[in-house]
């Protein structure tokens, strides 16, 4: 006997029921499962190399140096994700980082020793300030040439990584400018760059506190309004996570101990006795990885509570509707560029504070891991959506993918094979995903 057409048809079983429901799930806690992905490949990267490297990849010196080596790409990576999401590119930070860095060491070098001398109080935050002014000026210049003058910021952009590039080539004529401020240096990590384990921990509980008092907040707001919420276990669950990650950072750096003779020097320094067998001090976290840290939270505020953050990602889903709304698109999208500039000011300062030196040729290839840290993190290229924390991650893939390559010997034009590669991958993948949301 046949069945009439209005019976219920049975309920779908076996694997495509259990797919739904995770699916299903995932909607429901607001989780992207690109995110899942990225943590699932750092998590690979990191096996594999630590494998291959003999168990050299996973110690607390090669990771806490590869924090610090992140923190430059990282904070470039926020700025980029915001210019991606308005639907353009900036091909020209590397340039612009090369030429503010050579620019912050004539600053300090040859100007302020000439007002107040060597190793003023104020000579650092002066080169900081520099250096960013500079970098939002370049930034609001090349916005300026794509709002205004409607010339695609792909063209733009390559000419600035060609002119920036000159330039920090012709402001020395080539030469290099060392050393650097000694207040500066810190601002690159290093022995003088470290915290110490008692500030470090402080931080990390301060950090812990912070992330489980917003998570209540946004709760409480996201009722008040009548909102969606997550299951109340998904909201301990992601605090929970978050709160490990963070301890465990500390705890990595904490382990990660300075030298005998540089503690040593520490303890005497302070009146204190060296100790017959000896002390381990822990180096605690990195300035330029609290700054990456600071540059993150900064710019997701921005991008998730004011007004010009809705207006880049409206710009980004529809140029045509946010104009049309009141939008002035050609304004925010100038100033977009002009952050972008700012924060390339920033990674400047902890490049050239690193090396302890201005060098031309310093941000070279900086824009391909800029790029591929945005992209990897689930920005889309197609505009409209982005995430800084994805960013962030994605730098910290691109930054282990090379630290574990030169750890274990790969050629540098291999290297860079290999940063290509995933690069492209990473685009089709975005397409992938998109495509079957919707």
């Amino acid at each position: 006997m046949r069945s009439s057409g209005s019976e219920a048809a049975p309920a779908p079983t076996g694997p495509v029921q259990d797919a739904r429901s995770l699916a299903d799930r995932l909607r429901e806690i607001e989780f992207d499962p690109r995110m899942i992905g990225m943590v699932a490949a750092l998590a690979v990267i990191w096996l594999g190399f630590d494998w291959l490297s003999e168990g050299a990849f996973l110690t607390p010196r090669n990771l806490w140096n590869l924090l610090v080596q992140t923190a430059s790409v990282a904070i470039m990576a926020c700025g980029m994700v915001l210019v991606i999401v308005t639907r353009n590119i900036d091909l020209s930070v590397g340039s612009m980082l090369g030429f503010v860095g050579m620019v912050v060491g004539l600053v300090q070098v040859r100007l302020l020793p000439g007002i107040w001398g060597f190793e003023h109080p104020l000579t650092w935050l002066v080169s900081l300030l520099v250096a960013m002014g500079l970098g939002g000026f370049v930034g609001l210049l090349q916005g300026a040439l794509i709002a205004y003058l409607a010339i695609p910021s792909f063209i733009v952009t390559l000419g600035g990584l060609l002119v920036w590039r000159g330039a920090a080539w012709w402001v020395t004529q080539g030469q290099t400018i060392a050393p650097m401020d000694s207040r500066f240096r810190p601002l690159g990590g290093g022995v003088d760059g470290a915290i110490g384990t008692s500030a470090s921990w402080a931080i990390g509980i301060a950090l812990c506190a912070v992330i489980c008092a917003g998570a209540v907040l946004i709760r409480r707001r996201r009722k008040r309004f009548g909102f969606g919420l997550r299951p109340l276990w998904a909201e301990i669950a992601i605090a929970g996570l978050a709160c490990a990650a963070v301890l465990a950072m500390v705890m990595v750096a904490n382990a990660y101990t300075l030298p005998a003779s540089i503690a040593r020097r520490l303890i005497e320094a302070k009146g204190g006795t060296w100790p017959e067998g000896g002390i381990a001090i822990g180096h605690g976290l990195a300035v330029p990885v609290l700054m990456a840290l600071a540059v993150g939270a900064a710019i997701t505020f921005i991008a998730n509570r004011l007004r010009f953050g809705r207006y880049v990602f409206a710009i980004g889903g529809n140029p045509e509707a946010a104009q049309l709304s009141g939008v002035n698109t050609r304004k925010v999208l100038m100033l977009v560029f002009g952050l972008m500039g700012v924060l390339v000011g920033i990674s400047a300062c902890i490049s050239t504070a690193r090396l302890n030196a201005a060098t031309n040729s310093a941000g070279t290839l900086d824009e391909l891991y800029v790029i591929a840290a945005a992209v990897i993190g689930g920005t889309s290229l197609a505009g409209g959506v982005g995430t800084i924390a994805g960013a962030m991650l994605g730098a910290l893939v691109m930054q282990s993918l090379q630290s574990g390559m030169v750890l274990i010997g790969v050629d540098a034009p291999l290297q860079n094979i290999v940063v290509g590669i995933v690069l492209v991958v990473a685009v089709w993948l975005d397409g992938v995903y998109r495509k079957r949301l919707s």
